[in-house]
């Protein structure tokens, strides 16, 4: 079934032990659970057709469709489910229709090296399927503070293995600067405002230079100045001079081949 003009959130199955997450609020916190710590499947995942939508795990490498490739969602495959409607969250509008199974999306990749369509589908148009990811929740913060306390004292775990089925997509209208690494973009809105804790030189440097021109580049809200002024480590400047001397070397060693 394709999507209409209803807001659409794909909600990704959980597992444990190889059943589904039946208690509510166990299955709320895990669906909770930002992306960086759910082997980035989410479990609250927003559609719509023509929105921008970043791979998270590598599908096919040698094709150009690999994590952190930027695509377009054209389509949304799923099956109806009596599971669907049990679904409700203040943070969606209340029209808004929860899918928990879904098939596929077709997603087109502008950059994917694929010549041939693959059968009709139309060129650099790819179809991607659910995938599955494990990962661990630590149900310390569910627990009463008696209980939580005793598990520690008796050195209980507090922790479950949790299997996720899920599309390997995120909404790309924003992203972190780690995630935006070796991307080039047209235009971009930048936060130069720092969490808490120690800066980085990357944490300035990359978000700047994700554009060829300055008048694609938008920064916010104000700043600090100094946050321009960040140098690097002491690690970092052993590293350059490493691998300068690493390239002065090479120089050397091979100065007459052309």
């Amino acid at each position: 079934m394709e999507m209409g003009l209803t807001p659409i959130v794909c909600i990704a199955q959980d597992y444990i032990q190889g059943k589904p997450v039946d208690n509510l609020r166990l299955r709320q916190a895990i669906l909770e659970l930002p992306d960086n710590k759910t082997e980035h499947l989410p479990g609250y995942l927003p559609l719509a057709p023509g929105m921008p939508v970043l791979l998270t795990e590598n599908v096919a490498s040698e094709n150009g469709l690999s994590k952190g490739t930027r695509g377009i969602l054209r389509q949304f495959v799923y099956d109806e489910s009596p599971e669907d409607v049990r679904y409700q969250d203040k943070n969606f509008p209340p029209n808004t229709k929860f899918i928990t199974q879904p098939k596929y999306a077709l997603v087109e990749f502008p950059g994917c090296k694929l010549d041939d369509k693959l059968l009709d589908l139309e060129s650099k148009m790819i179809s991607i399927a659910v995938t599955e990811q494990t990962f661990s929740f630590d149900t310390k913060e569910l627990l009463p503070a008696n209980v939580a306390k005793a598990a520690k004292i008796n050195k209980k775990t507090t922790k479950l293995s949790v299997k996720r089925k899920a599309l390997p997509l995120i909404p790309v209208y924003s992203m972190t600067t780690h995630k935006s690494q070796d991307q080039t973009l047209a235009k971009i809105i930048v936060n130069l405002v720092m969490p808490p804790g120690p800066l980085k030189v990357a944490s300035i440097y990359v978000p700047l230079s994700r554009v060829k021109r300055l008048e694609d580049l938008l920064i916010i809200r104000p700043f600090e100045f100094a946050t321009l002024q960040i140098k690097p480590s002491t690690a970092q400047k052993e590293e350059l001079k490493r691998l300068d001397r690493i390239a002065q070397n090479t120089r050397k060693r091979f100065q007459f081949i052309v």
